[in-house]
């Protein structure tokens, strides 16, 4: 094997990783049963009772 070959392998071994890596995280995003905590992480900036923020509690 000369190093032309074993980078095009490794070029190829990257795609399918990063496919599979890409396709998990996409798969977990949209995953019904992560909609409910997705919504509620969206809403934490909202949250009064939520004194993490560091400024004024607003409305």
């Amino acid at each position: 094997m000369d190093f032309e070959t074993i980078s095009e392998m490794a070029r190829s071994a990257w795609v399918v990783w990063l496919a599979l890596v890409f396709g998990s995280i996409t798969f977990w995003a949209y995953r019904p049963k992560n909609k409910d905590r997705f919504e509620a992480d969206a809403m934490i900036i909202f949250d009064k009772d939520n004194g993490e923020n560091g400024g004024q509690s607003h409305g």
